[in-house]
């Protein structure tokens, strides 16, 4: 007969691995990743908790007849910025829920 799962055991660490993924939430509000386009001349930062904190436009990449080119550059950018900010804090919340290891960390059967 397999060997029944030690529920406070298990419930200290899920208590665990929930300070670590707080704590990770609010190290990430600190954190800034950032992204560019057009070979630098749009630069957008984002926080780890997905802020926009910065966006940098060359002056050189204003040019009133093509509005079109620097509206793309800067969504690009952004978007490049989002999308790096979403694995940075993913990778900081799987590391921080790396204390369960794994369902059969706590002792189910059958994980």
């Amino acid at each position: 007969m397999p060997k029944q799962p030690n529920l406070n055991q298990m419930m200290k660490q899920v208590q665990a691995v929930q300070a670590e993924m707080v704590k990770a939430q609010e190290q990430l509000k600190q954190e800034t990743v950032e992204a560019s386009a057009g070979g630098g001349m749009v630069t957008v930062k984002v926080s780890g908790d997905l802020e926009i904190r910065d966006i940098r436009i060359d002056p050189e990449a204003v040019d009133p007849d093509d509005v079109e080119m620097l509206q793309d550059m800067v969504l690009a950018a952004a978007n490049e910025a989002l999308r790096s900010a979403q694995e940075l804090a993913a990778n900081r919340m799987n590391q921080a829920a790396g204390g369960l290891g794994g369902l059969g960390g706590l002792g189910l059967p059958g994980f």
